[in-house]
C-alpha cells in the first residue's frame, strides 16, 4: 500500500510541477485588486513574452491571479480574464510555414492558471491579405473551457518606427 501512495504524491509531483512551467513569460509587474486576509492577495499580472517563432514580436498580457491560501500554495483557480497586445519589436521576417498559413492557430504561450487542467493560452494567425499576425488569447480547461478571450494584431512592416 505505501508504494501506491509514494507513486501517487510523485505523479501528483510531476504534474504540479508541469502545471507551473510557462512558456518564457517575464513577469512586468503586478497590482493588488483584492486584500485577503490569510496568504496573498488577489492581483492582476502584467507579463512579457516574444514569439518564440517570429522574432521582432513581443506580446504583454494581463491576467487574474486568485490570492488567498490556495493562491499561496498554488491550488486556487484564477479566473478566464485576460487581456493581450502585441507590438513589432524588431525586423520581422515571416517563416515559410507562417506565410503558408500551415501553423494557423499555433501555441506561442501556455501558462498554468489552476493546479490541474486549466491553462491561459496565446495562439497565432496569420492574415495574408492584411499582411498581419493575429494573436488570440483565452483560457482552456479539460471539460469546459471559457468563451473569454482578447486579440491583438501586427501589422507587419519592413522597418521599426522611431
Amino acid at each position: 500500500m505505501a508504494l501506491n501512495i509514494t507513486n501517487l504524491v510523485k505523479g501528483f509531483s510531476i504534474i504540479l510541477l508541469i502545471s507551473t512551467i510557462s512558456m518564457n513569460a517575464e513577469e512586468i509587474g503586478s497590482v493588488d485588486t483584492a486584500f485577503v486576509l490569510v496568504g496573498a492577495n488577489h492581483k492582476i499580472l502584467v507579463e512579457a513574452f516574444d514569439d518564440p517563432k517570429i522574432p521582432g514580436v513581443s506580446c504583454h498580457l494581463s491576467r487574474a491571479k486568485t490570492g488567498g491560501v490556495k493562491g499561496t500554495f498554488g491550488v486556487a483557480e484564477d479566473t478566464s480574464d485576460a487581456s493581450i497586445a502585441c507590438r513589432q519589436t524588431g525586423v520581422i521576417n515571416l517563416p515559410q510555414d507562417v506565410q503558408s498559413k500551415k501553423n494557423d492557430g499555433e501555441r506561442v504561450f501556455k501558462e498554468s492558471t489552476s493546479f490541474l487542467f486549466k491553462h491561459i493560452q496565446v495562439v497565432r494567425f496569420y492574415d495574408p491579405k492584411r499582411n498581419t499576425l493575429v494573436y488570440l488569447t483565452y483560457s482552456d480547461k479539460l471539460i469546459d473551457g471559457s468563451p473569454k478571450n482578447a486579440i491583438s494584431t501586427v501589422q507587419i512592416t519592413n522597418r521599426l518606427f522611431e
